[in-house]
């Protein structure tokens, strides 16, 4: 087992305002598979949690923070409260809970908390982020996206899309949304819940660390597959001509015209200071802009592949792995992106494996090292 697999997962769930997140989780709390979990939820403006429905409020199995936006005045709060929960909330002593779910207001953009749960020494201690679940209201989701901004990073953000409110909408009209959301995030699982209820197994465990085997299981978490060959656009032509819904489609208005997911897959070896110094620019200028980052890297320097993980400019400590995943041994990187020119950042990206420019960069810096 590695010591990183042994860390207590979080699950961070978002959804703009409305869209059910709070019935999602009445149901969740109450589920057997949830027994040994801590809930932290923020009640921002909205409206809070049934807890006279709750049977495990009594043993303070849900934390209320009520005093501000989790996505600003008490990220503070948050990572203390996750420092100290282990101690402050044992039963008897001891530690009884093995996961945490942290909701979030509608209003918040996820990133923020991200960057707490990636970077607090404190925190990144006890704990590792399992995955993002974002909900997406099927009656007005559509609507949400072409007006709220953080709703399309709320959705492009997520490791798992769950459809609430599903039963109020016509099977054309799901399936538009659905086909919306395959775009702007094509490695996201969609689940759709029936009146707030939910497996919860299909939400959770959406990390790098496979729970069963407790080892990494990059494909799983990467799904570097269900990005599109950027060069076919044969598929994305059929789109236009079989959905209605994609009439307007490349409207430069719309929020989501504006995030993009894609995978780049580079085929040699990278030099590490030539990859690391790449990202570093890239999250100096625009990192704001790179709303996640999720990659495997063949380093030119060791036999095992590093896995990255970053989230707008905060790029987690590489976790190298101890054998490739597989017998294909490319680089592969996802990127969701916020109004970053494909093709700039393709070419970029290129240069990473281009002799001349490695040299004309780092060839000085490496001879002086080995002297």
């Amino acid at each position: 087992m590695t010591e990183s697999s042994r860390l207590l997962p979080v699950s961070v769930l978002t959804g703009f305002l409305g869209s059910g997140k709070t019935t999602v989780l009445n149901h969740l709390i109450r589920q057997p598979a949830l027994n040994r979990t801590l809930v932290i939820v923020n009640e921002f403006g909205e409206i809070g949690l049934d807890h006279d429905l709750m049977a495990v409020s009594k043993d303070e199995a849900v934390i209320e923070m009520s005093s501000g936006c989790l996505c600003c005045t008490i990220r503070g709060d948050l990572a203390r409260t996750l420092r100290e929960a282990p101690g402050r909330y044992a039963r008897e002593g001891k530690l009884w809970f093995d996961r945490v779910v942290i909701e979030t207001t509608g209003l918040a953009d996820p990133a923020p908390i991200l960057h707490t749960l990636m970077t607090d020494p404190g925190v990144v201690r006890h704990y590792r982020l399992d995955g993002v679940i974002s909900t997406v209201d099927a009656v007005n989701g559509n609507d949400t996206l072409d007006r709220q901004i953080e709703s399309v990073k709320q959705a492009a953000m997520a490791d798992r899309l769950l459809l609430t409110k599903t039963d109020l909408v016509n099977p054309d009209e799901l399936r538009g949304l659905q086909e919306r959301l395959r775009v702007l995030n094509p490695a996201a699982p969609q689940i759709l819940a029936d009146n707030g209820k939910v497996d919860p197994a299909s939400l959770f465990d959406a990390g790098l660390y496979n729970p069963k085997t407790k080892t990494p299981d990059v494909q799983r978490w990467l799904k570097a597959e269900a990005y599109e060959d950027p060069h076919d656009h044969s598929h994305a032509h059929d789109h236009d001509h079989d959905h209605d819904h994609d009439h307007h489609h490349h409207d430069v208005n719309r929020h989501d015209e504006h995030i993009k997911a894609l995978c780049v897959t580079i085929d040699e070896p990278i030099r590490s200071d030539a990859f690391y110094a790449c990202l570093e620019v890239l999250l100096m200028f625009r990192g704001a802009d790179f709303l996640r980052i999720k990659g495997i890297v063949n380093v030119a320097e060791f036999e095992e592949p590093i896995v990255i993980h970053g989230v707008q400019h905060i790029l987690h400590p590489p976790v190298r792995l101890k054998e490739w995943p597989s017998d294909d041994r490319r680089t592969r990187i996802v990127f969701i992106t916020r109004d970053i020119d494909e093709s700039i950042l393709r070419d970029t990206l290129k240069t990473l494996t281009d002799p001349a420019v490695q040299e004309a960069a780092f060839g000085t810096a490496k001879v002086a090292e080995s002297e």
